[in-house]
Order: structure tokens, then sequence, then C-alpha cells
């Protein structure tokens, strides 16, 4: 097993996450920037007052009056329930470890142009939306891309690597919870494992509503509270900021590893794990997020897509920033044996005790399941567009299938070791988001001109011009 996690980790470290995938990442988030005017820095003000200002209404009052979609603050929770997950913490310390503190300044970078990137993506699948027989939304990246780009083939590699994904971040999300639980509370992996599967079920079997309701409930709470608990912890260690801040500008093109005989080799690794981390962490270019956008009962896509800007600066520039400093001041990286998970639970009962080894042990696996719940979404949406003719039925049996998986990722870590088995979970994830995201950025790229198109429609409306509106790319 040793040796086939090897080779799969030099695939995915030299193929799928390799200079190639880093430039067509950039690339396109560049492209999407260009062309939209840096609508990410333009119009970042009406974003928060579309998300922050909005989102008191939303949950007083906003419940869809369409029986099958959900109001646009569930769609964003359900989104962000999918994005806001161990990635922020336990992936975002991970890629510190890996790549250094310079791999927090290349998720900054992802993140910037995530922002647009995540805007085009929800705009899009909101305008090549579709409806299913009972229905319901059907969107996402591959509605955009068999009807936008004409390429049905392409499309349906998306749906199946979104599967696969959602299967592996599942599987992340559950070793995460049984990992931590272990740690704190000795919870054997297998009893934690059925735990999660039981609520799994329980959520999933209600469908976009249930899961939308859910999210909107607990994701609010869950980002405050780690948010106001990591400031206090960063607080502490007040005194540490500017050098934690400092490391993360000269690691990130660190001289050292150039004037080595491994040169450049530092910077690689910090881009690598940096954009890697960084789309794991906030999925901007993987399109899976769209999917549930897709769901919102809103009528112009580019009002849906304005929440993809703030979910990235939430996501990323806030959450991720405050773990990355959390670790960095805490004086721990390199100095604490461990994985990600472990690193940041001393982080957190280095300052506040068992109080922080409690809410670490529940924030964390609140992260988590929330994920779990929102890549049920996703692959259960995914293989309905594989086989169509029964959605009803396809849903069913992709959520059997999604809640063995995560029961089985116990016994993946029972039978060759928690280390290797997290590793390997940790790898098919990161390998199946870059699939994911190939076809998708391909799809962003060549539909930039519609993507602009339905922009300037909206905002020329909005300003009172007299032109046909572009909200769908049907006539019906």
């Amino acid at each position: 097993m040793q040796v086939v996690y090897d080779v799969l980790n030099w695939i995915d470290g030299n193929i799928l996450w390799g200079i190639p995938m880093i430039v067509i990442i950039l690339l396109s988030g560049i492209l999407l920037t260009v062309r939209t005017k840096f609508f990410q820095v333009r119009k970042f003000g009406l974003s928060c007052k579309k998300t922050v200002g909005e989102s008191i209404k939303q949950i007083k009052g906003g419940k869809s009056a369409d029986k099958s979609a959900i109001s646009p603050f569930e769609a964003f929770s359900t989104a962000v329930s999918g994005t806001v997950g161990t990635g922020n913490i336990v992936g975002v310390t991970t890629a510190i470890l890996s790549g250094g503190p310079g791999a927090v300044f290349w998720m900054w970078i992802s993140a910037f142009f995530g922002c647009v990137t995540k805007f085009a993506e929800i705009t899009l699948g909101l305008f090549y939306r579709k409806k299913d027989e009972n229905g319901e939304f059907l969107g996402g990246p591959m509605y955009y891309i068999e009807h936008g780009v004409k390429q049905k083939w392409l499309a349906v590699l998306f749906a199946i690597f979104t599967i696969l994904a959602a299967i592996g971040m599942g599987s992340v999300q559950a070793d995460t919870i049984q990992s931590t639980w272990n740690s704190a509370f000795s919870i054997p992996t297998w009893v934690t494992a059925i735990i999660i599967a039981v609520l799994t079920d329980l959520v999933i079997i209600g469908g976009v509503k249930r899961i939308g309701k859910v999210a909107s409930l607990l994701v609010p709470f869950m980002a405050v509270a780690f948010i106001i608990i990591a400031i206090i912890l960063v607080c502490v260690n007040i005194t540490a900021v500017p050098r934690a801040l400092a490391s993360i500008f000269t690691s990130a093109f660190s001289a050292k590893s150039m004037l080595s005989g491994f040169m450049g080799y530092g910077i690689a690794q910090a881009m690598r794990y940096g954009f890697a981390r960084g789309i794991f962490s906030n999925e901007a270019g993987l399109g899976s997020s769209t999917i549930a956008h897709s769901n919102a009962n809103v009528k112009e896509p580019v009002e849906q897509g304005l929440w993809g800007i703030f979910e990235v600066f939430l996501d990323t520039f806030v959450i991720c920033t405050l773990t990355a400093l959390l670790v960095l001041t805490s004086g721990l990286q390199g100095n604490v044996i461990g994985d990600g998970a472990s690193v940041a639970m001393t982080a957190f009962s280095g300052v506040l005790g068992i109080f922080g080894e409690i809410a670490f042990s529940v924030i964390l696996p609140l992260f988590a399941f929330t994920t779990i719940l929102a890549w049920a979404l996703y692959g259960a949406k995914s293989a309905q567009y594989l086989f169509s003719k029964n959605t009803k039925v396809t849903k069913f049996v992709f959520d059997i299938i999604y809640i063995l998986m995560i029961v089985g990722i116990s016994l993946l870590t029972f039978f060759f070791g928690d280390n290797l088995g997290a590793d390997f979970v940790w790898l098919i994830s990161d390998m199946t988001n870059a699939l994911m995201a190939l076809p998708n950025l391909i799809a962003l790229i060549i539909l930039s001109g519609t993507l602009v198109k339905v922009t300037k429609n909206y905002f020329d409306r909005k300003s009172g011009k007299d032109v046909p509106e572009m909200i769908s790319a049907y006539e019906d």
C-alpha cells in the first residue's frame, strides 16, 4: 500500500497539481478578472451588501415560495458548508507543515482570482440550469459545459469526477471527525463512523430542502464560533503576528531554497500546497458549489453570483488566514510531530487548555459534517445528470453508496493504520479535485464572453437601460 501511495502521490504532485495545473488556474483567473474589469474589486462592496446586508432578511423571512427550491441564503449556506470545512483548519495547517508559511501567500493569490472564478461559475450555473420531472432545479458545470460549450462528453467527465470527488471529500471529513473524537474522547473510529452515517442519512434523505435548512442553521454558528475563538488565540500571541506575516512573504519566495541545490523547490512546494489546499478549501475553480447555488429560488444569475465573491472572501481571507496565524503564532510549526489535525488541536489546547480541546473537538466535526452534507448533494446531482431517466431512484442509490463509503473509511484506517489511511483519503481528494477543476476551467475560459454579456445585461437593466433581459440560456 505504501508503494501505491507513493506512485499516486507522485502523479498528484507532478501532474495533477503540477505546474501545468497551476498555470491553468492562474490564467483562467486572470482572464476572467481582466474580461470583467476586476469585477471582484469593483463590486466587492455590492457583494457584501447582497450577502451580509441581506442575510438577516433571508434568515427571518427567506423561505422560498417554490417548494422545490431553496432561498438564496440557504443556497449560500449549503455552498459555504461545502467550502468551510476541514480544509480551513486541517488543510491549511497541513499546507503550512508541507509547503511552509509561503503556502498561505499562494492561498491568497488563488483566492483573489478565485473570487471572480466562483462568481463566473455561479452566474453561468444559474444561466444554464434546468428543471427535472419533479420540478427541482438541475444546475452545475455539467449543464453549462453541455449546453454552453456544446461538449457533452466533457460534461459527462465532470459529473463522473464530481461523484468520485464527493466520495473522497466525504471520506476526508469522516476521517477527520473520527480521528478528532478518538484523540479527544477515545471513541472508536467505527462507532463514530456509524454515528456519522446515521446523522447524514437523516439529513440527505430530505433532499436539497433539508440540507439547505440544516446548513443555514449550522453554518453561521460554527463560522462565528471559530472566528471568535481564533481571534482570541491570535491575540494571546499578538506580538508574534508581525513575524508570522513576514514569514508568509519571505517563505513564498524563499531565497534560501533558490541558493540550495534544489533551486526553486521551496517555491514550487509552497505554490503546490498553497493552490491545492486553497482550492480544496474555497473550491473556486472546481464548480462544485455551483450545484448548490443553482437550487436557489432567485431570478437573476448575477445576483446569486455575487454571493460567490463573499463566499471565497469569508473562506480564505478570513477563516483560512486566521487558521494560518493561529498556527504560525503558536510556535508549533516544526516543533510538533503529527498531522494537520493534531497540530491544530494542540494550538487550541495550548492556550485555552481543556476548553480549547473541547471547542476544537466540537467545531471541527461541525465543519466536517456540514461538508459531508454538501458533497452528498453535489454527488447526487451529478449522478442524476448521468442517469436522468429517474432522478429519485438515482439519488436513492447514490445516497446509499455515499453513506457506505463514509462507514468504509474507518475500515481503511483500521486495516492500513491511521496515518497511511488518512494520507490516502487526503490524496484521493486532492486528485479528484484536480480532475474536476480541469473541465470546469476549460468551460469557464470558453464561456467568458457569455459571462461578460450576462453581467453587462444585468447592470444595464439595473441602471435603467431598456434592453432584453438575459436570465436563462433557454427560451422557456
